[in-house]
């Protein structure tokens, strides 16, 4: 029946109005039997060119692949309340042949994947599609949500739903709230504040959670502490009152003190001004043995130089004394051959 040409033909093209009897034929073609691929091949094109309903879909979401969901899940979500559970439904349950089309932590996943002004998909929808996940416990389990949250931890930046996602988790299962405080130091590390919505969850989620999210808290840089003490003023007293202890005290830098008015700022002045005054005298001292350094080589070098003028200025005398010397002798050695040669003619 499902192969038929005649009945394929009418299903792709089907007279204005009769919508209703359409999902009641789909219906009754695939429940408790497997459809025909040519049958879901027709139901695809109806939706893609025609309809543009994505409800047309429900009867063959179970036969669809995994990769043939995923690009329309956001019309499914979509769709309204109810007819997006019936989706749901079959959509985990899936097929005999294949089993469960998403499974439940890849469903949290494509709805927090949504971007509703990208896919043109109110945000109502999303939430209300995220809360009839949550209210199926036996299948959207405690295990489920934390496999879920820990991917999506992961994302920069997170998807825009997860901080309501993370307090969601915490109302349903309130034993995740040690695996939470991990999720929220990984935020910390992502700088959250820069996302002012995600921020705004956080700050929901750490007040939430205390007394366990102070060490939360306090991984916060200085700055970003101040802001959120300043927008949850009841965190203050309890955190200062955690900060105090002794053990925690001594592993906090100043800066952070003072935040939490535990140190004050002339402290922190007074030992940035010590700094400063070291980190000075340190530099002058510096200047000073380079300053004796040079002048220790500038007078090993005008002494090098007076030593070598002094050698040269001896090697110079010797020279000339050499001279001399020479040309004395030369002119004793004539005056000895012209005695000579005046003997030698007085003889003759």
């Amino acid at each position: 029946m499902g192969s038929s040409l005649d009945l394929l033909e009418t299903i792709s093209d089907p007279p204005n109005g009769s919508e209703n009897l359409l999902m009641q034929v789909l219906h009754t073609l695939t429940d408790g039997t497997i459809p025909s691929k040519d049958l879901i091949s027709t139901v695809k094109r109806l939706h893609d060119s025609k309809l543009k309903d994505a409800e047309v879909l429900i009867p063959v979401l179970p036969f669809l692949s995994n990769e043939e969901v995923i690009p329309i899940f956001p019309h499914i979500v979509n769709l309204p309340l109810e007819k997006f559970q019936t989706a749901l439904g079959r959509i985990l349950q899936g097929s005999s042949q294949s089993g469960p089309v998403l499974s439940p932590a890849e469903v949290l996943i494509a709805i927090h994947g949504i971007d509703p002004e990208r896919d043109g998909i109110p945000l109502k929808k999303v939430t209300d599609a995220c809360n009839a996940c949550f209210e199926q416990r036996q299948t959207f389990t405690q295990e489920v949500i934390a496999r879920v949250l820990n991917q999506l931890v992961e994302q920069i930046p997170p998807p825009l739903l997860f901080m309501r996602t993370v307090l969601q988790a915490i109302g349903a299962f309130p034993t995740l709230v040690d695996f939470i405080m991990g999720i929220l130091s990984r935020l910390v590390t992502k700088q959250i504040w820069k996302y002012p919505k995600l921020w705004v969850g956080f700050l929901k989620c750490v007040q939430l959670t205390k007394p366990q999210s102070f060490s939360v808290l306090l991984q916060l840089p200085p700055a970003q502490l101040e802001n959120a003490l300043n927008r949850i003023s009841a965190l203050k007293a309890p955190l200062i009152a955690h900060a105090s202890q002794p053990d925690i005290q001594s592993k906090l830098p100043r800066a952070m003190l003072v935040v939490l008015g535990i140190a004050s700022d002339s402290q922190v002045s007074s030992s940035q001004a010590q700094t400063t005054q070291t980190q000075i005298t340190q530099t002058q001292t510096s200047q000073t043995q380079t300053s004796q350094t040079q002048t220790s080589q500038t007078t090993q070098t005008q002494t090098s130089q007076t030593t070598q003028t002094q050698t040269s200025q001896t090697h110079t005398t010797q020279t000339q004394t050499s001279q001399t010397q020479t040309g004395e002798t030369s002119n004793s050695d004539k005056d000895t051959v012209t005695e000579k040669s005046k003997e030698s003619s007085t003889a003759s």
